[in-house]
């Protein structure tokens, strides 16, 4: 995370640029260069992405499981219990990728938390045409994941994991709204391949964590590649214009 604080009012007393300048109208003062009196704090932090990605692996196996028949009807509560923590911890994993200045893994991991939780709460309180709703939720989310896979392209491991999750969205969603059996029971199946690519992506980040460099394929290109294989001014580029530094996001 940045912040940008002066360093010394006294600093400021001592600059080459007047406060003030005698040919300004009355009233008016001109700011001082405030680039030499700045220091801008970093905070270095563990990836929450492995975290993120265990979660959804976790989640996508027992509402699969539920799904496909695998569960009795009268365990929805019970499923529903063990996927509503998936909501919490992603819901951490977003906001400390917002700190890491990661936008588009914070607003990935956001999504899916947002949709652990109302899923959750209609399995549980059994909701008049919960599952309808749902259907038409899971188309929304559908449109969500064909935008972010636009953007995502340069971390293929983010890109990987949508890719596998916009078929499962778009059964959930047309078996919900349809009733069609054999719609459910595909989203079931497609919940296990989003599971196990989710699982690998956490495994070979969680690596290269520990390792420090790349351990097994995870697909960066472009700026990604950069932002782990570049040294310290290539993460510094253009700290000034990023969010939590500059005036107005």
């Amino acid at each position: 995370m940045s912040a940008a604080t002066p360093v010394d009012d006294a600093d400021a007393d001592s600059g080459d640029t007047p406060a003030t300048s005698p040919d300004a109208p009355p009233g008016r003062r001109f700011e001082p260069d405030l680039r030499s009196m700045t220091r801008i704090n970093l905070r270095p932090i563990a990836s929450p992405m492995p975290l993120g990605f265990f979660t959804i692996a976790i989640a996508s196996v027992m509402t699969g499981c539920l799904q496909l028949g695998l569960f009795d009807e009268a365990a929805r509560p019970a499923v529903a219990f063990t996927v509503l923590p998936a909501f919490v911890l992603q819901l951490l994993v977003s906001v400390l990728a917002f700190g890491a200045r990661d936008v588009i893994a914070a607003t990935l991991m956001a999504v899916f938390a947002g949709s652990w939780l109302p899923y959750s709460l209609i399995m549980l309180s059994g909701a008049a045409d919960g599952l309808r709703v749902l259907g038409v939720f899971n188309l929304a989310l559908l449109c969500f994941g064909a935008l972010m896979t636009a953007v995502t392209r340069p971390k293929r491991a983010l890109w990987l994991v949508l890719a596998v999750s916009l078929p499962r969205w778009a059964a959930t969603g047309l078996g919900g709204i349809t009733g069609a059996a054999w719609l459910t029971r595909t989203s079931g199946a497609l919940g296990f391949v989003v599971a196990l690519v989710a699982m690998y992506t956490a495994f070979a980040l969680m690596l290269e964590d520990m390792r420090s460099e790349q351990v097994l394929p995870i697909g960066r290109s472009g700026p990604a590649h950069l932002a782990v294989e570049g040294d310290l001014a290539v993460q510094l580029r253009n700290m000034e214009r990023q969010a939590g530094v500059r005036r107005t996001l």
